[in-house]
């Protein structure tokens, strides 16, 4: 379940981009609540909305951006239009917006069943809604609607955590990071967090004993080679970047890197790739979570980055981006996900066939795959320079 606060905006353009999808009947406009005399009129246009919003977006000049622009989406079809509606009804509640005039568009373009949700910022007395901390509130509203619980949650991702084989701290640390946690090292302990709140811990010098006693198994290295050097010569390895897409169409920063050979690895074999790279150069390494064996591995230990991705430049480079849309195009208006239709759609990483998939039944969707991947994992000592320069604690204990 994917909860997402969208781009910000002067003017309330999104109420635009809500009704379009309707006239392309790629959505429906399933509610309209708070608008007073308006709702009574028997046909109202989108720039109707608008003006009702802006006139009481007019009551606080000093709100930049009063737009507030929301979206929910579940895997699939796992949620109707009727269930999705209720949902975001008790969460624009829980957000502070239940009394605020707000549309909800059903949207049915995508793979996945999601409603958006457009408002004001500004109340009717002039106040604004407040907005501290929403994005960590937002998850925190509709986990407790659905009934989630984080806690219980983090203690099964530390669980399956443990049953991985790893080298040092920094990648037990990886295969948490990438479903979303956050971890410190304080007094000893590795306190592990979510949306600003601690959900879990393991002590450190359990860490150290789990290193030490795991062995790695050989003939799994052997099958990983042998994968390797088969599928490099009949899949296309030419790495490419993953950028962010810019308001405009324009495109920012690197978030990542991958290739063809990447991502065949991955749906086929349960690997996951996290690249290590500084700023918008290419990747200085590179290291695999293999789920479906349940082991975290250096890549150099089965082949060179070199001859794993070939790096291409110029024309081709751009000749790779635009044969690969759907990976290239990431938004940039959230830290937690890509763009709507690969948030929507899902990684197309997921692991279908019996080859790729762990014996508990985990898939890579279990695993956050968010783009804006990290490029102090690769070792100990990066690990710990990295997260001193950012304030973070230490993680090694060089």
């Amino acid at each position: 379940m994917i909860v997402k606060i969208l781009w910000k905006s002067k003017t309330f353009r999104a109420v635009r981009y809500n009704t379009n999808k309707v006239e392309k009947n790629k959505g429906e406009l399933v509610k309209v609540s708070g608008f007073g005399a308006l709702e009574g009129l028997s046909e109202i246009k989108p720039q109707d909305y608008i003006n009702y919003l802006s006139s009481l977006a007019a009551r606080n000049k000093r709100v930049v951006y009063p737009q507030f622009h929301a979206m929910i989406s579940p895997k699939g079809r796992s949620l109707g239009k009727e269930e999705l509606v209720i949902l975001a009804e008790n969460w624009l509640k829980g957000m502070g917006y239940g009394n605020q005039p707000y549309l909800l568009i059903f949207h049915k373009d995508t793979s996945n069943n999601h409603i958006h949700m457009v408002s004001s910022r500004i109340d009717r007395e002039g106040k604004k809604i407040s907005d501290s901390y929403e994005k960590i509130r937002a998850y925190r509203v509709l986990n407790k609607l659905i009934g989630k619980d984080e806690k219980i949650d983090a203690e099964k991702a530390l669980s399956r955590a443990l049953q991985y084989r790893f080298s040092t701290p920094a990648q037990f640390l990886m295969i948490l990071e990438k479903q979303g946690y956050a971890i410190a090292l304080e007094n000893g302990l590795y306190k592990i967090s979510k949306f600003g709140e601690q959900l879990g811990s393991i002590d450190q010098s359990r860490l150290r004993e789990h290193i030490s006693t795991g062995k790695f198994s050989k003939d799994r290295r052997q099958q990983l080679k042998q994968i390797f050097e088969k599928y490099r010569t009949i899949t296309d390895a030419h790495g490419y970047p993953i950028r962010e897409k810019l308001p405009g169409g324009g495109q920012g920063r690197v978030l990542g890197y991958s290739s063809l050979l990447c991502e065949k690895l991955s749906s086929s074999f349960g690997l996951q790739f996290v690249f290590h790279y500084k700023n918008n150069k290419p990747p200085y390494g590179y290291t695999i979570l293999d789920h479906s064996g349940k082991n975290v591995f250096k890549g150099s230990e089965f082949m060179a980055l070199g001859k794993f991705m070939e790096m291409p430049s110029g024309a081709q480079a751009e000749r790779i981006a635009g044969e690969n849309p759907d990976i290239e195009i990431v938004s940039s208006q959230s830290h937690f996900a890509p763009n709507e239709e690969m948030l929507l759609s899902g990684p197309g990483m997921e692991l279908n066939d019996s080859p790729g998939v762990n014996p508990d039944g985990l898939s890579l969707w279990d695993f956050s795959l968010d783009l804006d991947i990290s490029d102090d994992v690769d070792d100990e000592q990066i690990l710990g320079r990295n997260r001193r320069r950012q304030k973070k604690a230490r993680t090694n204990t060089r």
